[in-house]
């Protein structure tokens, strides 16, 4: 029998530059040339960057954790801490401007961590990241330094509310969505390591200002915020980085498209609802602990100690959440948030209000590290800043207007009653919508999500 001779392949290049052009949709549709020595000056040996499968680790990654770390303690860490500063200016620098006035400061501050993502998220797809993030946090400093000479609430509320609180949310929101570059199914580990610093921060500045005002003054006090804050900004500058590539997503600044899906619909009204309550007891605790007979001086550590607890809540979620998912983790953190704050007008002693402070701290410190977790998992990771960033700056017209809100609460009942039940209800609303999100998105009962 004679051999065969072997059968020539033919060769189809505009099939084979279609499939190389979807594969790595990164590289160029042209035809690939034959030429080797063409094709070696055009195309680069090694790939900058992969579009899929996030390292979850390495020493790179690790170090952007750190970085963002570093970056919540500066912003969250000092936001965080108003409670302190609306007790002291209602008992010293303010004493004559009614406590909803003065909360306005603190709650324009809350706003404004969020409020800007909806710009910054966009403006980190498309690649604009580092300069934004160094002139933020030259600003910070610049204010706390101004804050120190502040005198009238007009001024406060201009320095210390507005500047300090926007340049925070420059920072805040890509500092968030950079982890997801680096990070996928360790994800709620990494945020909640990340997160712990805005818990670190939390309790550190409370703390400090109490014991440095009454050493060394209010101005002296806030000046070494300022050298703080220069070393830790400082080092987050020079850490962080992003992995992946900017991608120009359809869609403008404000994509409507993506309120198509009801379950990220109700979940910014969760969002909203959510901040709508859960800065009001973090805002009057320190007041309503002096209001029960307890001392000024140990009154303004409650703060630190709500905060200090909130770290043990922000690991914990992140741990959890990479076990049963980051909504599943929301709804029940959320819930033991909502069920405090309906008991906290109720303590009536030093040991009662030190418990409520540390599960409020707990419980809280769980929706704050999951947010941008769950914003994430909603959509394409090319489009995540955007999506985060809608959903913080909807949730900070919650954050601005609970504190006044529940502070004219206060004032027109006379106590804190009335707020707590106020804030703790809408809290559980917040809650419920979390658990309607995780069921739309799920499409089941049960399941990880």
């Amino acid at each position: 029998m004679a051999q065969e001779s072997p059968r020539k392949l033919k060769v189809f290049p505009s099939t084979d530059s279609e499939f190389v052009s979807e594969a790595f949709p990164w590289k160029s549709r042209e035809v690939v040339p034959v030429d080797q020595k063409t094709l070696h000056e055009k195309v680069p040996e090694k790939p900058a960057t992969h579009l899929a499968g996030a390292p979850d680790g390495g020493l790179t990654a690790w170090l952007v954790v750190v970085a963002v770390n570093l970056a919540l303690f500066s912003t969250f860490g000092i936001a965080n801490a108003w409670g302190v500063f609306q007790a002291y200016y209602q008992e010293n620098l303010l004493r004559h401007t009614s406590p909803s006035n003065i909360a306005w400061i603190g709650s324009a501050q809350y706003a404004l961590v969020y409020f800007p993502a909806l710009a910054t998220g966009r403006m980190f797809d498309l690649g604009y990241f580092k300069i934004p993030f160094l002139a933020a946090s030259c600003v910070i400093v610049a204010s706390v330094f101004l804050t120190a000479e502040c005198t009238q609430f007009w001024q406060f509320f201009l320095v210390q509310g507005f500047s300090l609180g926007a340049c925070c949310g420059i920072i805040v929101g890509p500092a968030l969505v950079v982890i997801s570059h680096w990070f996928d199914r360790k994800r709620g580990l990494a945020m909640s390591f990340a997160a712990i610093g805005a818990s670190a921060g939390s309790t550190v500045f409370p703390a400090a200002a109490q014991k440095l005002i009454p050493l060394i003054g209010f101005k002296f006090t806030m000046r070494v915020f300022g050298f703080i804050l220069l070393a830790t900004l400082g080092m987050a500058n020079i850490l962080l980085k992003r992995r992946l590539p900017p991608v120009n997503v359809r869609g403008g600044l404000f994509n409507l498209k993506v309120f198509r899906s009801r379950a990220y619909t109700i979940y910014c009204i969760a969002g909203i609802l959510g901040f709508l309550g859960l800065y009001t007891e973090l805002t009057y605790i320190s007041v309503s602990a002096i209001a029960i007979g307890i001392s000024k001086n140990f009154a303004f550590y409650i703060i630190a100690i709500a905060n200090g607890a909130s770290a043990f809540g922000r690991l914990s979620s992140g741990l959890i959440a990479d076990k049963i998912g980051a909504l599943n983790t929301m709804v029940a953190f959320t819930a033991m948030a909502g069920i405090t704050t309906f008991a906290w007008p109720f303590a009536t002693d030093e040991s009662q209000i030190i418990a409520i402070a540390i599960i409020y701290g707990f419980s809280s410190g769980g929706f704050v590290t999951l947010f941008a977790v769950a914003a994430v998992a909603m959509g394409n990771m090319e489009d995540a800043g955007r999506r985060v960033g809608m959903f913080m700056s909807l949730a900070a017209f919650g954050a601005i207007a609970g504190p006044p809100i529940s502070g004219a609460i206060s004032t027109a009942s006379g106590g804190f009653v009335d707020a707590g039940l106020y804030a703790g209800g809408i809290i559980m609303c917040s809650a419920g919508l979390l658990l309607v999100t995780r069921c739309l998105h799920l499409r089941r009962l049960w399941g990880k999500c």
